[in-house]
Parts: structure tokens; sequence; C-alpha cells
């Protein structure tokens, strides 16, 4: 049975079958996949070797669900582009192009805010919305790469939601990302990033190997983890350590923990040691990100010094480690950070009170 209903999320052999049930030749699958997936179109009326009628029929019951860029930022400092996207039913959410010398990376959105709660990201402080379709997440990809005219070579998601809590229309999203029919882009060239769900991360690594997995660490010990996340209440580090270790195992790759640093809560040496106690012996790859603060939380980004000491703790004990480049700082670039103003722009906007 289908899961997904609408055109951009269907496979090929999804596509195939709607179109053969409804007495269409099969070629005219691939037509009108390639048009999705290769020519990036956003309208129907832009296939243009497809008859009226057939795409007419198609979209009534298959509607073509993407993104639609409400706003754009560019950062001064670095180039890096924030765009405020609109979906089909009024939600908003947000993607990042970010230029490096080894290709175009975008970051994308997998959920429509967020459940998840972790105190540092201004992600959750709307709550969740919805799950975003697997066509929602391409189509931020695909819309960037259409509109810049350049090749997006990376695919980060790390955007507002956590992927493994709309974790079937990841992996679709995934598959219809890599087809060789698509975009093509080489799964060792994605990273998905989960907070933590521990069942999803064997299922991950048995899924797909390939691609990159980041664990948001954040902190060395459990009863630090669940003061800043609240997932650490539900999977221990035991735990989460259990399911590193299987996907580090199963896949052959190194995977990589980033770790938010807070000042006075998680940057000093203790912390540093326990961490190299937490990984030793794990193929790893630690990504310390210095917290960008937000208005509605008390914490604050660590010092320069800090940051430098709980690297060299690091790299003493032989543990990989580099500290994120901050990127779009002048843009709200985080994570939620645009969505959240926007919205709360427009309920000003509409309160007569405001």
């Amino acid at each position: 049975m289908m899961q997904w209903n609408d055109l951009r999320s269907m496979n090929m052999e999804e596509l195939t079958q709607v179109l053969l049930a409804r007495g269409e030749k099969k070629f005219r699958a691939r037509q009108i996949y390639g048009w999705l997936h290769k020519k990036l179109i956003s309208r129907p009326e832009e296939m243009r070797n497809i008859p009226a009628a057939c795409l007419d029929k198609l979209c009534e019951d298959h509607p073509l669900y993407g993104v639609t860029e409400l706003k754009r930022y560019v950062s001064k400092i670095d180039g890096t582009m924030k765009f405020l996207f609109a979906l089909h039913d009024g939600n908003i959410i947000e993607s990042v192009l970010m230029k490096y010398k080894h290709g175009n990376s975008v970051c994308i959105s997998s959920q429509a805010g967020c459940r998840m709660g972790c105190r540092f990201c201004a992600s959750t402080l709307l709550g969740l919305s919805r799950n975003l379709y697997p066509s929602e997440m391409l189509d931020q990809i695909y819309q960037i790469q259409r509109m810049t005219g350049e090749r997006v070579s990376h695919v980060v998601v790390m955007g507002t939601g956590e992927p493994f809590d709309n974790y079937d229309a990841l992996s679709r999203m995934l598959d219809l990302l890599c087809d060789p029919e698509g975009l093509n882009i080489s799964r060792r060239n994605i990273t998905v990033s989960t907070c933590g769900i521990v069942p999803r991360i064997y299922q991950f690594a048995d899924r797909h190997p390939q691609v990159t997995l980041a664990i948001s660490l954040h902190a060395p010990d459990d009863a630090s983890r669940r003061d800043l996340m609240p997932i650490a209440n539900r999977y221990s580090l035991a735990e989460l350590m259990k399911a590193a270790n299987y996907y580090v195992n199963k896949t052959r790759r190194r995977i990589t923990f980033e770790y938010s640093l807070v000042k006075d809560k998680n940057d000093g040496r203790e912390e540093a040691l326990k961490l190299v106690k937490l990984v030793e012996g794990l193929n790893c790859h630690i990504n310390l990100i210095p917290v960008n603060p937000i208005q509605e939380r008390d914490f604050k980004q660590s010092e320069d010094r800090s940051v430098r000491h709980f690297v060299k703790v690091l790299e003493d004990n032989h543990i990989q480690v580099t500290v994120r480049r901050e990127m779009g700082r002048d843009i709200q670039a985080a994570c939620g950070q645009l969505r959240k103003g926007y919205a709360e722009r427009s309920e000003a906007v509409c309160d007569p009170t405001a």
C-alpha cells in the first residue's frame, strides 16, 4: 500500500503503477519522474511533453507538493543563504545553503517545528506542527539548486525537526535523492543528525549504511544530558553509546558526535575528560559547537579560552575534534530562529491588541 499519495513522494515503481492503472503508457512514468527529480519543476504545466489531460487527471488524486520561497537572507559575512519556505498548508520551514570549497551544502528541515524539547534550540519553542512529506524535504534542495543555478553536492538533515521522529519519510527522501534517475547525490555526501532515538539508530545503520550519522550528545553524563535534552530521560547514555557502536561496527564508518558548548554548564575540563572516557575506543569525530544564544534561554556561548582548553583535552587524548565554523551568524542561521521570528511577527500583525 502506498504511504504517500503526492506526486513527488512516489518512487518510480509506484508512479508507474498509478499511470498504468489509468491506461497510460509505461514510458510516461519515466518522463514525469524526470521532470520532477532531474529538471526540478515546480508546477505541472512545466512538463511540456506530457498531455494536459493526463496531468490534470493525475494531479487531481496526486497533488504536486513542494515548497514556496517566502524570504531569502544572505549573510554579508560569508555568503550563507537562509530561506524561509511555505508549505501548501501554510506551515513555515527553513533551509540553509552553505558554500564550501568542496561544493554547495544544503541543510534541510524534516519537520515543521519539533517536539524534542532540547533546551538550547529555538526549533522546539513553538512545538511540532507536523511531519514533512518526502517531497517537501526534497523540494528544499531542488528549489535552492533551481534558484541558484548551482549544483547541490552535499545535504545535511540538521534543520528544524528531529529526522528520526519522521523516519519513514526520511528514508523515502534519501532513496529519491540518491536515485540515479534523479539528482543522484552520493549517500556518502549526506549527513543525518539525531538527538538520540536509539531504536532508529539501529534501523538506520541497517537501512542506510553509507549515510553519515551525527548524534547530538551535548553532555558527557546522564544527569547533565537530562538537564539539556528531554530525550535523555528515555534513553540513557549507555543505551545511546551501544547503538553508536552498532552503527560503527555495522557500517565501518566513523560516527560524529555534536557537542554544543554552553558556558559554565558543559565546557569545563571535567566534562572534557568525561567525554574522552565516554567515546574511548570508538571511531568517532567530535564536532564542538559554540551554542547560539536565544533570548528565551539563559545559555551563554563558551569563551574562546574555554573552547581552546576543551579542544586540547580531547586532542591530548587522541580524539578527533573540530570546532564548527559559524556561518550566517548575521542572518540568524541557527535552527528555528528565523521561523520563530516570522511566526511571531505574523501573529502580531493579525492581533488587534498587538
